[in-house]
This record gives C-alpha cells, structure tokens and sequence, in this order.
C-alpha cells in the first residue's frame, strides 16, 4: 500500500464512553485500518472516571491492533502517518497543571455534579 509507504495517511483516534477507536484512511479518505479497546468507567470516590492507565493502555491496544491489520492486510509495517486527530466525549473533561500532572480525576459524561454551579451561573443571566 503506496500510501502507507509514503505517509499519505490519516491516524483518527476516538476516547469514546466505551471504547477507544483508532482508525487509518488512505490519500482517498478510505479506511484501509482500525483497531478498538473497550473500557467502562469506574465509580470512585463519588466520581464516575477512568484511570490514566486505562487511557494510555486503551491507546496502545487500539493502534497496536490498527497497525497489525495494516501488516496482515498490506504487508507493510506502519512506521509512520501523515497526519493524526484525536477526539473525545464531548461530555467529558481531564484538568491539568502546569506540570502535566492531573488535577481532579477525568470527569465523564456519567457525573452530574455541576448542578449547584449551573444553577448560580444561570441566575446571573
């Protein structure tokens, strides 16, 4: 697969609720990969989360099983790509310092603790 061989490819990788995604098209816009992880968050603490090393095992597994589909389907080692994307819960949200290190644990789409701040911010409008 020239487009694997010459980086004209796209890496897509998805943190979604249950599962994490990964995802290669060629130079046409056409899957030629993907690979997956599934994962559930845990209640800790009264917070619905996921460890970080769920997250970096989630993101290993599933480029791990993208790339060896590419070597199965095409013959070639994937090296390298051309561009990459990340996307994530859009109910969800990971606060850090300045030093990389994680405030509060990752907050999911599961966790309605916000209520007392949305009932202060809407009666100011």
């Amino acid at each position: 697969m020239l487009d694997v061989i010459d980086n004209r490819t796209s890496l897509g990788i998805e943190f979604g609720s249950t599962r994490i995604k990964a995802v290669l098209i060629d130079s046409k816009f056409k899957p030629i990969a993907s690979g997956s992880y599934e994962w559930e968050n845990q209640l800790e603490n009264g917070i619905w989360t996921y460890s970080l090393d769920d997250i970096w095992k989630g993101l290993r597994m599933s480029y791990r099983k993208l790339a060896s589909e590419v070597f199965e389907k095409y013959g070639e080692t994937l090296r390298s790509v051309g561009s990459i994307g990340f996307s994530a819960m859009m109910h969800g949200y990971m606060a850090f310092d300045q030093e990389g290190q994680l405030l509060v644990p990752f907050r999911t789409w599961r966790n309605s603790i916000t209520e007392e701040a949305e009932k202060k911010i809407n009666a100011s409008f």
